[in-house]
C-alpha cells in the first residue's frame, strides 16, 4: 500500500525479536497517538509495517520507542531498530 516496507525489531538482551503487531497497531492508531505526522503508517504483521515517503523514520522510531516504553515497557526502556526493506 505505501512506498516503504519497514522491518521493526525490539532490541533485547537475548537478541532482537520482531515487534508484536499489536504494539505496532496500537501506535499507528491516530486516536491514541494524536500524531498526524504518522498517518501514513500501516502495521502489517509482527515486525513489519509500511510507511509513506513523507514519514521521517528517525522521528517515527523515537516516537514509537517513547509510546511503547510507556504502554508496554513495564518500567523498562524499549529500544527499536527500523530497517527499510
Amino acid at each position: 500500500m505505501f512506498a516503504r516496507k519497514i522491518h521493526v525489531e525490539v532490541s533485547e538482551p537475548g537478541g532482537p525479536r520482531p515487534c508484536p503487531v499489536a504494539w505496532l497497531d496500537s501506535f499507528c492508531m491516530r486516536s491514541f497517538t494524536g500524531r498526524s505526522a504518522f498517518d501514513e503508517t500501516l502495521p502489517v504483521s509482527d515486525g513489519r509495517m509500511e510507511a509513506g515517503l513523507r514519514v521521517d523514520l528517525d522521528a517515527l522510531r523515537a516516537a514509537m520507542e517513547d509510546w511503547m516504553t510507556r504502554k508496554f515497557g513495564q518500567g523498562k526502556r524499549i529500544r527499536l531498530k527500523l530497517t527499510v526493506e
